[in-house]
């Protein structure tokens, strides 16, 4: 079987997993967590892929977002990979913003990082290619959401495939990467300083150049510390009022960056992907 089961928990009657597999893209062992509905939908569940932020890996979200009773109630798989490649040979540089556990959602091209950085094929091709098949979910009603350098990841991938996702959401994204400190670094370090280069995942540029086929959801804490500086949502919102698509740009008062965020409107953005994905 392509995947080595880590752990396998019954929650809220289905089952929450870890599982460990050889990834083409990347080159390394990859650590990815899914949740399984509980059985006896009719027919294969729709699926949810969730991409988390800087610092994290496959266990932040399964652990601190309560996810697993909203994909139960919703009759939704949900699948949550690591941030980044990971391991003795893999590059790695001694920041929280850069390198292992902030892969961006990116492929590299820059020397050393081009032959292990390639989480956006990864996220977006075979990732879902080897879940789907495995476990048998419904690729046809597939749906991306995440949250800060997840959120970007989610936004960018989605609009680069429209034609694979019915569905978009994000918490608090990075929207405009080339034009904030966290995104500029990343991309610099792992694509050169060629900013035509850059444009490619940054989803303003995306947006402008693409559209969008549906309305897309964002909630972004007022108290959030990185606001200002490295999120910048009223950018997206430019972008979506040029390209015209519908954005629902939630900000909540009084709260910040954290899962506790998270926690508490994640209820809603499964309800918003359920009624887009033709779910139960």
């Amino acid at each position: 079987m392509t995947f080595e089961t880590i752990s396998e928990n019954k929650c809220f009657g289905g089952i929450q997993a870890v599982y460990r597999h050889d990834s083409r893209e990347t080159g390394t062992p990859m650590r990815v967590s899914v949740y399984h509905p509980p059985e006896g939908l009719e027919g294969p569940p729709p699926v949810l892929y969730w991409l988390s932020g800087l610092t994290c890996t496959e266990e932040n979200f399964t652990v601190k977002a309560g996810a697993q009773r909203w994909a139960a109630e919703y009759g939704i798989a949900v699948v949550a990979p690591d941030t980044s490649p990971r391991g003795e040979r893999v590059p790695d540089e001694d920041s929280y913003d850069f390198g292992s556990g902030a892969g961006f959602y990116v492929d590299a091209t820059a020397e050393p990082w081009s032959k292990n950085y390639r989480m956006y094929s990864y996220v977006a091709h075979e990732l879902p290619a080897l879940v789907e098949e495995a476990f048998g979910f419904d690729g046809d009603r597939r749906g991306i959401f995440g949250h800060s350098m997840g959120g970007h990841g989610a936004l960018t991938i989605a609009l680069k495939h429209p034609e694979r996702y019915r569905s978009v959401s994000a918490f608090a994204p990075i929207v405009a990467p080339s034009r904030v400190p966290w995104g500029q670094k990343a991309l610099t370090g792992y694509l050169g300083t060629d900013e035509e280069a850059w444009r490619a995942y940054d989803s303003c540029s995306l947006l402008e150049e693409r559209g969008w086929h549906s309305d897309i959801l964002i909630d972004q804490g007022e108290a959030d510390q990185f606001l200002a500086e490295h999120l910048r949502p009223g950018l997206f919102q430019e972008a979506c009022n040029r390209a015209g698509v519908p954005l629902e740009l939630r900000y909540q008062q009084g709260y910040d960056h954290s899962y506790f965020f998270i926690a508490t409107f994640l209820g809603e953005h499964f309800a918003w992907h359920a009624e887009r994905l033709g779910a139960d």
